[in-house]
């Protein structure tokens, strides 16, 4: 029986500690993405990406889960946005 406590224990301790660090995983990710597109970025975009990117490491830089929130959501949009801009704003 504390065998199987234990590793109930475990296992959720686990789950739990995997989706905080993937999470902020995501928004390293994107920061690296959109970090590589810099060559592809249109010039009119470029100092609202880097307003973007700039907040976003601050949220980073909280170090807090809602920070980490914060700053997948910055960075999805800044993705997103360019984008579109690839596509020709459609």
């Amino acid at each position: 029986m504390k065998r199987s406590v234990l590793l109930g224990l475990f296992v959720t301790a686990s789950l739990m500690a995997s989706t905080s660090f993937a999470a902020e995983d995501l928004c390293a990710v994107n920061l690296k993405t959109i970090e590589n597109a810099k060559a592809q970025i249109p010039p009119e975009m470029t100092e609202q990406v880097m307003d973007s990117v700039k907040s976003a490491k601050a949220d980073q830089a909280k170090g807090t889960k809602e920070g980490t929130d914060d700053c997948i959501a910055e960075t999805n949009q800044t993705i997103q946005d360019l984008k579109n801009a690839s596509k020709g704003g459609k």
